[in-house]
């Protein structure tokens, strides 16, 4: 049944059918075929996976996130940036680094992350002497960190799969998300000298203390979301709640380019977006009990055992399996999917759950720039209306840099745990 199982969702998505609908239909299948029991058993546990208090913490975010961009979050982000690197050889490609890794600390979301920053950089870059290629694969490459940075959507729901938690999860993404972030600086700066791009200007301590001072308010976010947690002040779904209105506050009233008319557009973006999300939650939380039922990450899990007790072989192999499974699956059905299946070999072997946590969703947003289903790859295209493949082509060096800074922080766990241990 096992087999059943997957097959079916396997041909179901090579059909074309959304995720989604696969997950919950191939359940439905094997009820229907070989257990004979109720169909409402798919829908009970759609609802059960996606009744918990930690989840609501993703519309608001989503909700934090468009709020700050509409309120002009975003333009001042990337001044910061600009001023940060911008005179370096490659400064702007660094300054979209930059920028992507400010706005992934409000975010929590890499297709909103590539957005906010491609409307704003794409057409800069190409001003400046960048082929239109060129800046879009940096654009949708500086998406990814927008699920490894805290806040993300993705760690709440690995968060709450497994029983981790939530504020430890976000800290231990800081130095890989911040190593992700750097090493696409270090491309940035490798492709520009290497194509002639020479730098712009000085360094000038004084325009980026300016433009710190003016996008403060932005910069304090993350300060708050997780100073709050680990302050005891709230939970992060409480912290997902404040940013959101914190987001309406500076909007509004300290740079007052959020208007009330904005409101109607921003919440219906933020509700579709919700939507879509709880419902591949909910569609793989019942994909996952049925592979719970069957015994199948028992029988994987002597699988793997049986190939290898290694922890460090164990976890390059699951590097392996999720670069290529985020190349097919969206990020938070993955978590959903994989989570209950690999997680207690990995407990098993000795591995840290949180350690496991931040490898998983570090792979998850590599996949973000990986066809067929690489989000961020869509997203960039449609903006800077670059044929996909051109897009594709263009993110291969900052694939190269991610995989890198994957093997790095693989190979040396205390880069994901560190912080949180210290923290505690």
């Amino acid at each position: 049944m096992g087999t059943a199982l997957v097959v079916a969702f396997i041909v179901l998505a090579l059909l074309g059918v959304p995720v989604a609908y696969a997950l919950a239909l191939s359940v439905s299948f094997v009820l229907f075929m070989y257990m004979d029991l109720p169909q409402v058993l798919v829908t009970h546990n759609i609802f059960a996976g996606i009744n918990s208090f930690s989840f609501m913490a993703v519309p608001f975010f989503m909700l934090a996130g468009a709020f700050m961009s509409a309120g002009g979050v975003t333009r001042r982000l990337v001044g910061v940036a600009q001023a940060m690197v911008g005179s370096f050889t490659g400064g702007l490609a660094q300054a979209v680094a930059v920028a992507g890794m400010f706005f992934a600390a409000i975010s929590g979301s890499s297709a909103a992350t590539t957005a906010a920053i491609g409307s704003t950089m794409i057409d800069e870059m190409e001003r400046k002497g960048y082929r239109r290629d060129l800046a879009t694969g940096i654009v949708a490459a500086s998406g990814t960190v927008g699920i490894v940075i805290p806040p993300s959507i993705t760690f709440v729901v690995y968060g709450v799969i497994a029983n981790v938690s939530i504020g430890d999860l976000f800290v231990g993404g800081v130095l890989p998300g911040v190593l992700m972030g750097l090493s696409m600086c270090a491309m940035g700066w490798f492709i520009a000298r290497r194509n002639g791009i020479p730098p712009e200007g000085s360094f000038s301590i004084l325009q980026l203390l300016r433009t710190i001072k003016e996008a403060f308010w932005a910069l304090l976010t993350p300060v708050i979301i997780i100073g709050g947690i680990y302050g005891g002040v709230f939970t992060p779904t409480e912290a997902a709640a404040v940013a959101a209105v914190y987001g309406i506050v500076v909007g509004m009233f300290v740079y007052k380019e959020l208007k009330l008319k904005d409101f109607p557009e921003i919440v219906f973006k933020a509700v579709i977006g919700t939507t879509l999300i709880m419902f591949l939650v909910g569609a793989a939380k019942v994909f996952g009990w049925m592979l719970t039922n069957l015994q199948v990450p028992h029988h994987v899990g002597q699988a793997v055992v049986a190939l290898t007790a290694s922890p460090v072989l164990f976890m390059l192999i699951m590097n392996v399996l999720l670069l290529i499974l985020g190349t097919l699956v969206n990020a938070s059905a993955a978590v959903v999917i994989l989570t209950p299946i690999f997680l207690p070999v990995a407990i098993s072997l000795g591995i840290d759950p949180l350690y496991f946590g931040v490898i998983m969703v570090m792979n998850l947003a590599i996949g973000c720039i990986t066809p067929p289903v690489g989000l961020d790859l869509f997203v960039a295209s449609a903006i800077a209306k670059v044929p996909l493949e051109q897009v594709m082509k263009a993110t291969l060096p900052y694939l190269l840099a991610l995989l890198v800074t994957l093997l790095l922080v693989t190979l040396v766990p205390p880069i994901a745990t560190v912080l949180p241990n210290l923290l505690q």
